[in-house]
């Protein structure tokens, strides 16, 4: 059914991590990627927070001095995002209607409209991040949600539908599934 909806290669992220600590940021700028787009919700901090705590301040302070233009990409209300945006110093996008390409390319065009092969978006999701950020051509990291019992109804769909991708990815694809190790998502 997915497969009907949307083309097979837009749910392969190029890399997984279980956290966004966990991704390696130097090996970022070997593969020319100059511009990180992060998703908010459930990536960078659960729902029910609004404030970055210290270790996460610190995150975006090594991805400035690394000299990346960061933004945060969500499709949260503006006083949500603009608020945690201030916080780490960066610039942002809201409502960005993941996986629609118009957030991305507002996101885009703050930046000087770069090539997208050197984007890097962030995000917890299949059905919003990964869709979204390959339907871009942008290279894409998958991370675990932080807190998934806080989500809204519509997360939790995604959510249902993000284990069927995960499945098929599996029987499909088992070499890719492996590689990424997508047998630890959650």
């Amino acid at each position: 059914m997915l497969e009907l909806l949307f083309r097979k290669k837009y749910f392969y992220p190029d890399e997984y991590k279980k956290t966004v600590f966990d991704v390696d940021f130097p090996s970022l700028k070997e593969k020319n990627i100059k511009n990180i787009f992060i998703d908010l919700d459930n990536t960078l901090i659960p729902y029910d927070i609004h404030k970055a705590d210290k270790r996460t301040l610190e995150l975006f302070d090594n991805l400035h001095k690394l000299g990346f233009a960061v933004f945060i990409v969500s499709n949260n209300k503006k006083e949500r995002v603009k608020l945690f945006a201030n916080m780490v110093k960066s610039r942002y996008v809201y409502s960005a209607q993941k996986p629609f390409k118009s957030g991305f390319r507002r996101a885009l065009k703050k930046v000087g409209n770069p090539d997208p092969k050197t984007v890097c978006l962030i995000g917890d999701q299949f059905m919003t991040d990964v869709l979204g950020g390959k339907r871009m051509g942008f290279y894409v990291i998958v991370v675990d949600a932080i807190k998934r019992d806080s989500e809204k109804w519509y997360t939790k769909y995604n959510r249902r539908l993000e284990k069927k991708i995960l499945k098929r990815l599996r029987r499909n694809d088992s070499d890719f599934y492996d590689r990424l190790n997508l047998q630890e998502k959650r």
